[in-house]
């Protein structure tokens, strides 16, 4: 950033879209096999928060892991109680319960980002998605090492991006 002018510099715009776009392709590359809509949107939100808002609290690995951990465990907590357990197949039929475990989901997640201090305003996506979204195991560990290699990628990264908003 020019600080006399407070723009962006045209360098800074074109490197940092280009690092998205190279994250944004690892990520799809293993996507493919996986056919998971909601979670590359998560994830893709969170690369743009990565690569163009850098120094934003939100972009902090802590925030970024833990807000992608607390949505998944949110998503997949709803998901069991609600069409797995006992208590879930009673209603599994209704679109009701869809609907309510699916923003159960999204409220969970918000409110124990807000207790821990990891909010990541795209990890609510995350918790959304494993509801709405079949998923497996590969699903979690790609969700974490994605979230992780993020993280990374911005901690490395640190010293050579800027804030392009």
């Amino acid at each position: 950033m020019d600080k006399s002018s407070g723009r962006v510099s045209k360098t800074h715009i074109v490197v940092q879209s280009l690092l998205a776009i190279i994250a944004i392709t690892v990520i799809l590359f293993f996507v493919e096999s996986l056919m998971h809509t909601a979670i590359v949107i998560a994830l893709g939100a969170s690369a743009f928060i990565v690569f163009a808002m850098p120094r934003s609290v939100i972009a902090q690995p802590r925030r970024l892991i833990g807000g992608h951990v607390i949505g998944l465990t949110s998503g997949l907590l709803c998901y069991y109680l609600f069409f797995v357990s006992p208590f879930g197949r009673l209603g599994q039929n209704r679109e009701e319960i869809f609907w309510f475990a699916s923003a159960l989901a999204v409220g969970l997640s918000i409110f124990l980002m807000a207790v821990t201090g990891t909010g990541h305003p795209p990890a609510a996506s995350t918790a959304l998605a494993f509801v709405v979204q079949q998923w497996s195991y590969q699903t979690v560990a790609f969700v974490l090492l994605c979230a992780g290699g993020l993280a990374i990628a911005g901690r490395l990264l640190k010293g050579r991006l800027t804030d392009l908003f």
